[in-house]
């Protein structure tokens, strides 16, 4: 649990844009969180939050097995929104009626506010309209005793309600996509307005309660951090080193799967640009060894997992008295890797879902209530320089979740080979840092293809670029076609094994950015 004092609690529903209300709401300054909705009283009670969000979701109040969060929410005497769902949920908690509608409402929609207080605080009422976004097909009927309009659309005659002696607020709109244009102001006006919270979480704020907290805990003991070069694990690195200095010692493993040349630049750079005590350790017979023939990608990320931890507890054992495994884990990585609504975990993270349960070490994740780009806006805080803050995400389990199939040396050099040209191509064209990650896959089939008058039937390669704020969602990149025809005319060209180059134009939702 967070150290915060001022914090939001998201219950989540189901819906895919759970984490954009948490984004909205940190873009505030304030702090927030997202839990399941079954989350229980007790539990919300003692994490005492300022206010509470109960997001949108799939399914209908009216449903057999319809999410349902604990009525007690509304004796704690804290201010709840609830969207979409969440506010038909509540109607119906309340007392309310919520039924099928006969005109859905998805998409684009207009709103008339017929009360200027509450979350439409200081905007225009009287027939002025503004655009907002539906994505519901029931509606709220009758409003529950004690609460009235606050805003109609043209086929919800209760867009918005609130309660007139407690501070329940319910959206039948989404106030946390761009397409609501007054979202921000609805949000806004509930977290500052409602919930009196203040603008109080920066990044400064965040490194000194956590340097805190990371003294307070490891005391005289030595901490490991597993650092792999990418920019969670060097801002891991840098804000433990802040807390403790000359306890931290850092810990580079080569597993055999990183890009061409990544290890010695990346030790090349913490040698040489940091006062991190770095420890090298070439890993890579001991992780394809343990590899070799697998092809389920979760085992993969298992046999990684693991291995890395078996070789950071060897390494502790040097060192004497370690206590503490330091690393990088994020807010996307616990999200992904835990399910809140009781459905399928999306994947295992190497260093969440692919820990073993019995080890040594106990862990220290500083960032694991961050997003991505905040990690990054820290880094810059603590001084680290925008070549190490800004460089692509790479996965802690690298080539081995782009290699569909099995891994083997050959396979790992023609991915290798493929990879530098994507990314010499994209910086060559001023596109490595306007996109959020860009990288080549290698397919586990072959293709027909025609060279030099004969045929071949080699390997396919895929290219994957998306753009994303946190890695939360994600879409492709609309890349210009003549960058990808360089990428691909060089990657055929250069390549052996390679004879055809596809492009991945899936988003995020429903795929994944990785493909393993």
């Amino acid at each position: 649990m967070t150290t915060q004092q001022e914090k939001i609690l998201i219950l989540d529903f189901g819906s895919q844009t759970t984490q954009l209300i948490a984004r909205r709401i940190r873009e505030q300054k304030v702090y927030c969180e997202i839990h399941p909705y079954t989350m229980e009283l007790e539990k919300i009670r003692d994490m005492a939050p300022m206010g509470i969000i109960m997001s949108g979701g799939p399914a209908s109040v009216y449903d057999k097995d319809a999410p349902i969060s604990d009525k007690g929410i509304f004796g704690l005497d804290i201010p709840v929104l609830g969207i979409c769902y969440g506010a038909q949920l509540m109607t119906s908690q309340l007392g309310g009626r919520v039924e099928r509608a006969e005109k859905r409402e998805f998409g684009k929609a207009e709103l008339e506010i017929v009360y200027r207080g509450g979350v439409f605080a200081g905007m225009e009422s009287g027939g002025h309209r503004y655009q907002v976004w539906m994505s519901h097909g029931d509606r709220i009927e009758n409003i529950p005793p004690d609460f009235t309009v606050s805003a109609r659309s043209e086929h919800s005659p209760y867009a918005a309600i609130r309660h007139t002696k407690k501070p329940f607020v319910g959206v039948q709109f989404h106030p946390e996509v761009a397409h609501t244009l007054i979202g921000t102001d609805v949000l806004r006006n509930f977290i500052f307005g409602i919930c009196n919270c203040k603008p109080t979480w920066t990044m400064h704020s965040f490194i000194e309660t956590t340097v805190e907290a990371i003294q307070a805990r490891v005391g005289e003991k030595q901490v490991i951090c597993a650092l792999s070069g990418g920019v969670d694990s060097s801002v891991t690195a840098a804000l433990v080193h802040r807390a403790i200095g000359d306890q931290l010692t850092c810990i580079y493993v080569n597993n055999g799967l990183m890009r061409t040349g990544e290890s010695e630049s990346i030790l090349q750079f913490f040698k040489e640009k940091s006062r991190l005590n770095v420890i090298d350790v070439n890993a890579e017979n001991y992780f394809l060894e343990r590899l070799a023939g697998v092809i389920d990608p979760e085992k993969k990320r298992k046999i990684i997992g693991h291995g890395f931890i078996n070789i950071f507890e060897q390494e502790a054992g040097k060192l004497g008295d370690v206590k503490y495994l330091a690393q990088g884990t994020l807010y996307p990585d616990v999200i992904e890797s835990v399910s809140f609504r009781g459905g399928a975990v999306i994947k295992s993270h190497h260093n969440v879902g692919g820990l073993p349960e019995v080890m040594k070490l106990d862990l220290i994740e500083p960032l694991r209530e961050l997003f991505k780009d905040e990690v990054r806006e820290l880094g810059l805080e603590l001084g680290l320089p925008e070549e190490a803050v800004f460089r692509q995400p790479f996965p802690g389990p690298g080539l081995g979740i782009r290699i569909m199939g099995e891994i083997n040396g050959e396979r790992l050099q023609v991915l290798r080979q493929a990879d530098v040209i994507v990314l010499e191509e994209m910086k060559s064209a001023g596109y490595y840092r306007k996109v959020w990650q860009s990288f080549a896959v290698l397919l586990p089939i072959q293709t027909v293809g025609v060279m030099g008058d004969e045929r071949t039937y080699e390997n396919v390669i895929a290219l994957r670029s998306v753009n994303s704020v946190d890695a939360m969602t994600a879409d492709w990149s609309k890349l210009p076609y003549d960058l990808l025809g360089r990428i691909s005319n060089r990657i055929i060209n250069e390549v052996r094994g390679v004879n055809r180059v596809v492009f991945d134009i899936s988003s995020k939702p429903p795929s994944t950015i990785e493909w393993e």
